[in-house]
């Protein structure tokens, strides 16, 4: 999953949402370094990591690229699955996606002073783009894929990406409404145990 999804799957504590969305750059127990909610959503972007990681609807979609892409299967099947979430994100959440976002955002910058030093290096490019809401376009999942090889070394053709998101929608979509269910399920009962700890 990707930033769109990670965000979703946290519930609706801003904090946890963006322990969540930091998740990848806190590495080992560095999670003690944040306040408990924030630590809450660092553990569940593991959780969520390790069970998308798992599940056997996900393998499915990755070994549909995998032959075409390589290693960077897992990371594009992450980029399209946050394009159906942001293109259903009403049905999905019964809010709107720009909503949403913009909520976001406004917790990002009024916890500023909690992301890791990584995070507010692109925070502001993240918002100003809104990066959260251009995952509903095929525009916008090509401006992030073009981002990602420039920034992360993707070493994948953006429009080759985009052309195999299209060549086979039918089919990733369809893995992704059943795979959303499981891992929302997931996220309820991990978010509902940490709570009763």
């Amino acid at each position: 999953m990707n930033y769109l999804a990670h965000i979703f799957l946290s519930g609706k504590n801003r904090e946890i949402q963006i322990g969540n969305f930091v998740g990848d750059a806190v590495k080992g127990r560095a999670y003690d370094d944040y306040p408990p909610a924030f630590r809450e959503g660092i553990l569940l972007h593991r959780a969520i990591d390790d069970y998308t990681d798992h599940h056997p609807l996900v393998k499915e979609a990755v070994s549909l690229s995998r032959e075409e892409f390589g290693r960077y299967a897992g990371v594009l099947t992450d980029i399209y699955f946050d394009h159906f979430l942001a293109v259903g994100f009403r049905e999905y959440s019964g809010r709107s996606l720009r909503s949403f976002a913009l909520g976001f955002y406004g917790g990002l910058v009024l916890n500023y002073r909690h992301l890791p030093e990584r995070f507010k290096g692109f925070l502001w490019h993240f918002i100003l783009t809104n990066r959260l809401v251009r995952y509903a376009s095929v525009p916008g999942i090509r401006r992030s894929l073009e981002i990602m090889v420039e920034y992360k070394h993707l070493g994948v053709d953006p429009e080759r990406a985009i052309r195999f998101l299209e060549e086979n929608r039918g089919r990733l979509k369809d893995l992704f409404e059943r795979f959303l269910p499981d891992v929302r399920e997931m996220c309820r009962e991990k978010l509902a145990e940490d709570l009763n700890c």
